[in-house]
């Protein structure tokens, strides 16, 4: 089912649920990645899904004409993500607010939205990111993936 654009403020952003757990294990990285890959296909979005523990990779899918150069664009973003602590998206509306928070930052820091800080008790411990459509949608599916995996884990 093919769904509109999403639209975002900075307000929006900074209160939506944050990944927040008691763990997060690869099994538990496994099992958020399977739930983005039913968004994606849900959605018939043609994107990318990475999941992180720290810099290592424990998920990944690509789906229709996604590929290596979307992995290289997920790499960037999580630069962002782990530099600032939030959504790739929430920085990149930051960044148009106020571009001197990229001051000192090559270009391989993707200021994209996508990308999804994960936390064990308040400490960033990986991420989950998209790459492949507008980054806003990037983003409305990562956090789509995020809010289902909360909602499964509390029942």
């Amino acid at each position: 089912m093919t769904r509109p654009e999403p639209t975002y403020t900075i307000d929006q952003l900074e209160n939506e649920p944050v990944a927040n757990f008691r763990s997060f294990s690869r099994d538990d990285a496994t099992r958020l990645g399977e739930i983005a890959l039913g968004v994606i296909r849900e959605w018939e979005r043609n994107l990318a899904v990475d999941v992180h523990i720290g810099d290592e990779l424990a998920y990944r899918a690509q789906l229709g004409s996604t590929g290596q150069g979307n992995a290289n664009v997920i790499q960037g973003k999580i630069l962002v993500v782990k530099k600032l602590g939030h959504s790739s998206l929430l920085a990149r509306f930051k960044k148009e607010a106020d571009p001197s928070i990229a001051d000192g930052l090559d270009d391989s820091y993707k200021f994209w939205g996508g990308s999804i800080p994960i936390f064990v008790d308040g400490e960033m411990v990986g991420s989950i990111s998209t790459s492949g459509e507008p980054d806003v949608v990037d983003h409305e599916a990562a956090a789509e993936a995020v809010r289902r995996y909360l909602a499964e884990a509390a029942s």
